[in-house]
């Protein structure tokens, strides 16, 4: 897989539309630009669904340099990282200076193309590697210098120092989800070593109640039932997957599409939160756990509505 960035494709540091920062959430935002500024990388682990992602790009918008953004993936090498030589450069020269003598001459050379890393280790923008432990652990072998020596190898490099001095201003923002994870490979120690790592859970009550008003438009005592229904199933201890504030959004949403109520008796609601729900919490083909999830949320339902 071959990825050609330019300049122009880089995302603004810009700040997140409808982001919400509550006291936990700037706690840890500061936490983690306290650690970029005496110079160490930032990783943000956790489940799938608990902010990661959105947390990384928070972080990334307050430093104010572009944003170069790469994604885990199994096919990824390390020219998929760094660079590589593709397509061919070619160069003639025609000399006609004698009328009736015609000379001509030929170059092709290969053509080098930075990839996203290199383009972040050169102009000091911030890379975002979100789930990088979805790639194979060897092809994140390039980072290890890049983190700790502040260099960067060229591997292949011809008329280059093989070699580039990774400029002072890059920052390198890290997410994964936890090993036992479908698709995900255990990281190299020394690359863990290099990083500070900043596991995120389950965002507080508020919090949650603040995400799900926020995202979906909903009216904030509707928001509290639904949160309060998703922390129920959670901690109910049913479920194979503890439903996060995803969970949380996806019912919000779906009830604002609809324009439904949270009244007793609301069964469009009901049927929201089972689908949503139980898909959330339960692997894909798990009949009989999503049947013991239906059973709790139904319960809470009853409960909160």
């Amino acid at each position: 897989m071959v990825i050609q960035e330019t300049v122009d494709t880089l995302l603004e540091p810009r700040p997140l539309a409808n982001f919400v920062e509550t006291p936990f959430v700037k706690s840890l935002v500061d936490r983690a630009l306290t650690y970029i500024a005496a110079g160490f990388p930032i990783h943000f682990r956790g489940a799938s669904g608990t902010g990661k992602t959105t947390v990384a790009l928070h972080v990334a918008s307050k430093l104010g340099r572009p944003v170069v953004m790469l994604h885990g993936d199994e096919e990824f090498s390390t020219s998929d990282l760094v660079g590589g030589e593709y397509g061919y450069r070619t160069k003639k020269v025609i000399d006609n200076f004698i009328h009736s003598v015609l000379k001509t001459e030929e170059d092709m050379s290969r053509k080098w193309v930075d990839n996203r890393l290199t383009v972040a280790c050169k102009y000091g923008f911030t890379l975002i590697y979100d789930e990088f432990t979805r790639s194979r652990p060897e092809a994140n072998n390039a980072l290890l210098a890049v983190l700790q020596e502040k260099m960067l190898d060229i591997p292949a490099a011809k008329e280059r120092e093989g070699y580039l001095r990774v400029h002072p201003d890059f920052t390198a923002i890290f997410t994964s989800n936890p090993e036992e994870y479908a698709g995900v490979y255990r990281s190299q120690d020394a690359l863990r070593d290099r990083m500070v790592t900043l596991d995120l859970n389950n965002f507080d009550e508020e919090t949650e109640i603040a995400i799900t008003e926020a995202k979906s438009g909903l009216e904030r005592s509707h928001a509290e039932k639904i949160v309060h229904i998703v922390r129920g199933l959670r901690e109910s201890g049913v479920c194979e997957f503890a439903p996060t504030v995803r969970g949380c959004i996806m019912v919000s949403r779906a009830l604002k599409v609809q324009n439904g109520s949270l009244g007793t008796g609301s069964e469009l609601f009901r049927q929201l939160c089972l689908d949503i729900l139980s898909s959330e919490s339960t692997r894909v083909g798990s009949t009989a756990q999503t049947t013991r999830v239906k059973e709790v949320v139904n319960k809470f339902v009853d409960q909160y509505c």
